[in-house]
């Protein structure tokens, strides 16, 4: 046992000396680099060398300096490189500050408000399809749930509908009244839900007996007890208020008016069904002008079968020509795709030719290249991205930037509502020295930025997309940036932190339709609730060959031609 411990003892001295001797070595070799270092830092005697040594030494000089040179600057690329990757993570820390909002919810609460809205958005589809085939009676007893009668603590208006007829159509004889058919639908005024009693008499002739009574009268949705200005409510409080079914059906039942949530998610259905033409034609409206705006935004959708969601997109193109002085009506149009492939965009502006006002979205290129309509792109995005740097990091670059660009707006701000031909003349005196400078102004900055950096990524936006950027000031119709397009999104926006996703792909593009109407009676200056109150109670008996009729701006001109003849 005590020779073990010896030995043990033995070979740790003998590891103390290796060491130490593998240190006394590296010492030598350290001394003696030194030596030849502070030995190579000596210069000879130049006097005492001939001319082909002298030149060889300087030769010899030379390439020790291209080294050396060489070391630094790969020092300095490394130390760019560095300074790159940190100012991208502070716009990335910057950006997501920016984004983040609001305290996180319990995952079960979210979770029963995701499967709510998936069942909304199923039987919401479920009543588009039925109503599109006759349905038989025994399905809808299966399919539908029991009609409750109509509260009676609510109060009541009566209409009466008398026939045409003021004889007996027949004889001629004197009607008397026999007896009459009664029917209720629920009918929402503002703050208020109350019950329309509709009496139609029934009136017999006293010679011949002939009855004689008024038709029913139609309603937005057959056999359904919501009136117009009901579904206008349950329409505006989903798509304007951002108020999913689940929690309109709780509001109702505050009120006491029980109403299921697939009771409102049929009348939904139906409606985004029997709004379909007016959508149409606004559709064309929008598609009839030679200068859009156009963008998208991303809307999560749950994926059948899977409970997950995938990410479908709502695009919308505007048609706004107010700032140059035009008095054609704006109007929005949305729709809807279950992805962001070029397809869509291509297939949406099939029959629209001229100018495009949009991002920098990659399949916008494939449109360009037939040349049937040409790029216009927006500052504001250029702008967006130096704004970002500045906040991030405070550079001087993207402030002198956002400087410059502002003077491109304060010459807009002056201009707006004028001609197009007044508006072009402006910007060529004025916008253009400006855009010449700024150009100039860019190219010389690029130069002294290290190419990763995000503020070089954003002067190369700038510079790559010069030409369209450029186009506003060649026509006065166009607009410096694509605005009107990303405020139509911001109802989207609002609604994606409501209803967290869309149930199924017929929830979005009934959600598109909706979204057309409203934001095109926003832009004319309506109230989205009374217009669609006003289209529903006329468009089931409007000859469909008058749809545009229906038009928020027709609808608007209508409402004024009535007030100036009752004054």
């Amino acid at each position: 046992m005590i020779g073990g411990v010896q030995c043990a003892a033995t070979i740790r001295r003998w590891r103390c000396k290796r060491i130490y001797l593998e240190l006394i070595c590296s010492g030598i070799y350290c001394w003696h680099t030194l030596r030849m270092v502070a030995s190579r830092a000596t210069l000879p005697d130049l006097d005492a060398l001939d001319p082909n040594e002298l030149k060889s030494l300087i030769v010899a000089q030379h390439k020790q300096i291209l080294a050396h040179h060489e070391q630094l600057q790969a020092k300095d690329e490394q130390l760019l490189s560095r300074d790159a990757e940190i100012e991208h993570l502070k716009l990335l820390i910057a950006k997501l500050r920016r984004m983040q909002f609001g305290s996180s919810s319990e995952k079960v609460g979210r979770q029963i408000e995701q499967l709510e809205l998936r069942l909304v958005e199923l039987e919401e589809s479920r009543s588009k399809e039925s109503l599109e085939r006759e349905t038989s009676a025994a399905e809808r007893a299966i399919t539908r749930p029991a009609r409750r009668p109509l509260p009676e603590h609510l109060p009541r208006e009566v209409q009466t509908y008398l026939p045409k007829e003021e004889a007996c159509p027949d004889c001629g004889g004197k009607l008397k009244r026999l007896g009459e058919d009664a029917s209720e639908i629920l009918e929402y005024v503002r703050e208020r839900i109350k019950v329309i009693r509709q009496v139609r008499p029934k009136l017999a002739c006293a010679g011949c007996d002939r009855i004689v009574q008024a038709a029913s009268p139609s309603r937005p949705i057959a056999r359904s007890v919501a009136g117009p200005g009901l579904l206008a409510h349950v329409l505006i409080s989903k798509y304007g208020d951002h108020l999913p079914l689940y929690r309109q059906a709780q509001i109702y039942a505050r009120e006491g008016v029980d109403l299921d949530r697939s009771t409102l998610a049929e009348w939904v259905g139906g409606c985004s069904r029997l709004l379909q033409p007016l959508v149409e034609t606004l559709r064309r409206h929008v598609m009839s002008c030679d200068k859009l705006h156009a963008d998208d935004t991303p809307v999560p959708v749950l994926a059948p079968g899977l409970g997950k969601t995938k990410t479908g997109r709502l695009w919308t193109y505007v048609r706004d020509d107010r700032p140059a002085g035009d008095e054609t009506p704006p109007a929005v149009w949305f729709c809807y795709s279950p992805d962001r492939k070029g397809e869509h965009p291509k297939e949406h502006l099939s029959s629209f030719s001229g100018t495009l006002q949009a991002d920098g979205y990659a399949g916008f290129e494939q449109i360009y290249e037939t040349g049937r309509i040409q790029e216009a792109a927006c500052w504001a995005h250029v702008r967006r991205k130096f704004y970002d740097l500045q906040v991030a990091h405070k550079s001087p670059v993207a402030v002198e930037a956002i400087e410059r660009i502002a003077g491109l707006y304060a010459i807009e701000s002056e201009i707006r509502g004028r001609s197009p031909d007044e508006r072009r003349e402006i910007r060529n005196l004025r916008s253009r020295p400006l855009l010449d400078s700024l150009k100039q102004w860019l190219e010389e900055t690029l130069g002294k930025l290290s190419r990763k950096s995000d503020t070089a990524l954003a002067v190369r936006y700038a510079l790559g997309r010069w030409e369209a950027l450029l186009r506003y000031c060649d026509n006065g119709r166009l607009e410096i940036d694509n605005n009107a397009a990303e405020r139509s999104l911001r109802v989207v926006a609002l609604g994606r932190k409501n209803f967290l996703f869309a149930g199924s792909d017929g929830g979005g593009e009934s959600a598109a339709a909706m979204y057309s109407l409203i934001g095109t009676a926003k832009l004319n200056g309506l109230d989205p609730e009374s217009y669609l109150r006003n289209v529903l109670s006329r468009i089931a008996d409007h000859p469909i060959n008058r749809i545009e009729e229906l038009l928020p701006w027709n609808v608007a001109a209508e409402a004024a031609a009535h007030s100036l003849h009752a004054a």
